[in-house]
């Protein structure tokens, strides 16, 4: 499995912010522009607590089972993969939202002395610091499941003692 890039998600936020604020300017233009729903932190928020819980979580299970306590509980490497996974997807999907949220609330601090459009420049502005959590916690939650080095590989005489 491969490690998220964080050019790659930058560059999914960037661009997602360029045509979110491209849209938002033409949408202004047409009509009313739509609304940034107050829900959209408080859902990235959830998430990013979720990712974290799971990180905290297979830390200290992975931690109790290198010191091999007795009460220790194990470790489903298909669980892991499974955890790592959730958190590349939920990465991913949130550099794509902060990104269009913040690309939209780029565009509304033109219009801040409008109540309305103040309101929604916040609820833009928490949902890329929202977003900003969930990528934050899928990269800790990978790098808790990364495997160790294998370090036969690198050991001078293990070619020898093959």
């Amino acid at each position: 499995m491969r490690e998220l890039r964080i050019r790659v998600l930058a560059g999914v936020f960037v661009v997602a912010g360029i045509l979110s604020w491209a849209g938002a300017r033409l949408w202004n233009s047409i009509g009313t522009l739509p609304s940034v729903p107050l829900a959209a932190p408080i859902v990235l928020a959830v998430i990013a607590a979720v990712l974290l819980a799971t990180a905290l979580s297979l830390r200290a299970r992975l931690k109790a089972q290198r010191e091999r306590r007795p009460e220790a509980k194990g470790v489903d490497p298909l669980m892991a993969a499974r955890a790592v996974v959730f958190g590349q997807a939920s990465a991913l999907v949130a550099a794509l939202v902060a990104g269009m949220y913040g690309g939209t609330g780029v565009f509304l601090l033109e219009s801040l002395d409008i109540p309305a459009r103040r309101d929604q420049a916040i609820y833009a502005g928490f949902s890329v610091v929202a977003g900003i959590a969930v990528i934050a916690a899928a990269i800790f939650l990978e790098r808790v499941c990364k495997l160790p080095e294998d370090d036969d590989d690198h050991t001078p005489g293990a070619a020898s003692a093959a």
